[in-house]
């Protein structure tokens, strides 16, 4: 069973999304045990303080590092420890098959500007981020995380030979997908999907993954890659 540990400001903010869908049928099928953690329970004030004034000034707080120690060695937890950070390596599916066939995972969750970057040299043992973008803090990458991972368990999907055939699961994009009507608005499935002949539907569906795979290199090279100014974590 893969024990997912989840530190947090906000653990209400995961009660809903954890009980729901995939994540709760792997938790039902004894897969995958949550545990959210409340940053503040891990303070010594009468404020429940998490956060302080930056050294060298500037705008925005950044979140101390005592609770985050405070809790994960409260916890016990072990490796992987992963901060969710826009300084930190792309989230790709190789981490979800590897967090999955772990035992433990957890997951920091920073807010405000910035964490203070001991947490992320002296506590974490990784540093994520899901994309270039900025959010309000880490819960909703942690939440993408732990979704990408919970549905390789066993238990977790109806079929679970889906989720093989999903984009970047040993390869890169998989084909569009169709279901009925087969014409919609004017718009047609393609023939061969309706031929019945499976080793046409076979090529032609890993055809359009390396066409699409294609298509996101080029974009992503034309786009450059916008990378995010504010360091608030996510």
């Amino acid at each position: 069973m893969l024990r997912i540990r989840i530190i947090t400001i906000f653990p209400e903010f995961f009660t809903t999304p954890l009980a729901l869908s995939i994540p709760a049928r792997a938790a039902a099928a004894g897969s995958v045990q949550y545990q959210v953690v409340d940053l503040r329970d891990y303070t010594h004030d009468r404020h429940r303080t998490v956060d302080d004034y930056a050294y060298g000034g500037g705008p925005g707080m950044v979140m101390k590092p005592e609770p985050f120690f405070e809790a994960v060695e409260g916890l016990g937890a072990a490796a992987p420890i992963v901060l969710l950070s826009p300084r930190g390596r792309r989230f790709a599916q190789a981490d979800a098959i590897r967090y999955a066939v772990g035992e433990e995972l957890t997951l920091l969750c920073g807010h405000y500007k910035d964490v203070d970057q001991r947490v992320a040299q002296h506590l974490a043992t990784e540093e994520i981020s899901i994309g270039d973008f900025v959010l309000s803090g880490g819960e909703v990458a942690a939440l993408a995380i732990v979704d990408a991972t919970v549905r390789l368990l066993p238990g977790a999907m109806s079929d679970h030979e889906s989720a093989y055939g999903d984009s970047f699961f040993d390869r890169e994009l998989s084909a569009p997908s169709y279901t009925r009507p087969p014409v919609y608005r004017g718009h047609s499935v393609p023939d061969v999907l309706l031929s019945g002949d499976h080793k046409r539907i076979a090529e032609w569906r890993e055809s359009e993954g390396r066409r699409l795979s294609q298509q996101r290199r080029e974009d992503s090279g034309q786009n450059g890659g916008a990378s995010a100014d504010d360091p608030s974590d996510r």
